[in-house]
């Protein structure tokens, strides 16, 4: 009989680091006047699904008609403003008190807007003193496009051309006409100043309305793009100032969008233009364009307010009037764009191409030539702080 003696031997486990969970902190920007929260509750169970920490403050959502509930039911924690400020990767559209700037955790991402930094110098300096890295989503650049901006710019566009529509038909405070579209009557005349794609985005809702449409920018290369996507439908033209007066004397409508030189209107032109003409602002530095009108903050005003201002004013903060719609596009843009999101956070040197034009702040140090200039603070070369951290 033969007995077989067993010994126990022990098995290796492997052992993997621990991964330690990200968390996304959203402060909500009503504070500030923006309303435009950059996440819906169906974004936020696609990011929990991916292993994120998703922190929004009590209230954030209701600005898009999203209650703090949907929120919850999708894996996010509400809590308060303190805490998403300490989260590893917080996304702000508006600008924070250079209080709360101080607040954020040194190393930590801020996601934000580039004009909320550039405009708020307390604030910036806030940033660089608090070694706060600073992406701006709006300088997120493919190497032809500006991902973001884009999307920004094209909803910008659209609500310009709807919130015009409206001022005109009131019958109170507005003319109570039609753009166009109704035989025998002559058509509103829309001027617009650049060729990008908030410009063509105004351009096709003012001519789909039935309006004439005049398109000024002197980057002929751009004006003949959209000239192609708008089916040679609006008078196109260099912005000479002759032809650009004419045309801003006969205008009830003129949006403003980023051009590559920033556009500024004759004084005289802007005395001569219609009574009640409605002027919107979409570049990053609202008022220089028509220095002389007052200015009309859309993101603060109530509706009652806007259409008591309605007589040749200057609107900006467009998109905060369509807040849902941002938040959807916006929401697009961050899921898809996550795992580059993380690995900024993670890994700068691995940094994808189209990420690192975005930067502004990295550790303290200016990676924004128009950032530095802002702080008169000496530039760094981000491809090479990166490579060397």
């Amino acid at each position: 009989m033969i007995i077989l003696d067993y010994i126990t031997l022990e098995q290796a486990v492997k052992i993997e680091p621990e991964r330690r969970e990200i968390s996304l902190g959203l402060p909500s920007g009503v504070p500030f006047g923006e309303s435009r929260f950059p996440l819906t509750p169906e974004g936020t169970a696609q990011l929990t699904d991916l292993g994120l920490k998703i922190l929004i403050e009590e209230g954030a959502g209701a600005p898009i008609h999203y209650s703090d509930a949907a929120y919850l039911r999708a894996g996010a924690k509400i809590t308060s403003r303190t805490e998403t400020l300490r989260a590893d990767i917080v996304i702000s559209a508006a600008p924070l008190s250079p209080y709360e700037a101080k607040a954020l955790r040194r190393g930590s991402l801020l996601i934000t807007l580039s004009g909320s930094v550039l405009e708020n110098h307390d604030y910036a300096l806030a940033l660089q003193q608090g070694k706060v890295n600073v992406m701006a989503a709006d300088l997120i650049n493919d190497g032809k496009h500006r991902l973001i901006a884009d999307i920004l710019h094209e909803i910008d566009g659209c609500a310009s051309l709807a919130i015009a529509s409206a001022l005109l038909t009131d019958p109170v405070y507005g003319k109570g006409i039609l753009l166009g579209g109704v035989t025998g009557i002559v058509p509103c005349e829309v001027t617009i100043i650049g060729s990008g794609m908030g410009a063509i985005a105004a351009a096709h809702n003012a001519l789909g309305l039935g309006a004439t449409v005049r398109m000024f920018d002197n980057d002929l290369y751009s004006l003949r793009q959209a000239g192609r996507v708008l089916n040679h439908k609006t008078v196109s033209s260099a912005l000479h100032e002759k032809v650009l007066r004419s045309a801003l004397r006969e205008a009830d409508i003129v949006v403003v969008t980023p051009t590559r030189r920033p556009f500024t209107a004759p004084l005289d032109a802007i005395d001569s233009m219609k009574e009640r003409a409605l002027v919107f602002d979409l570049t990053d530095r609202p008022g220089t364009a028509f220095p002389t009108l007052s200015l009309i903050n859309l993101g603060r005003s109530t509706s009652t307010q806007i259409q008591a201002s309605a007589s040749r004013a200057c609107y900006f903060n467009v998109g905060c009037r369509v807040p849902r719609t941002a938040a959807m596009a916006l929401t697009n843009a961050l899921t898809g764009n996550i795992e580059a999101v993380k690995e900024a956070w993670q890994s700068p040197q691995l940094m994808s191409s189209q990420m690192r034009p975005a930067m502004m702040l990295f550790w303290g140090k200016c990676v924004s030539q128009s950032l530095s200039r802002e702080l008169q603070a000496p530039y760094f070369d981000f491809n090479i702080l990166a490579s060397g951290n």
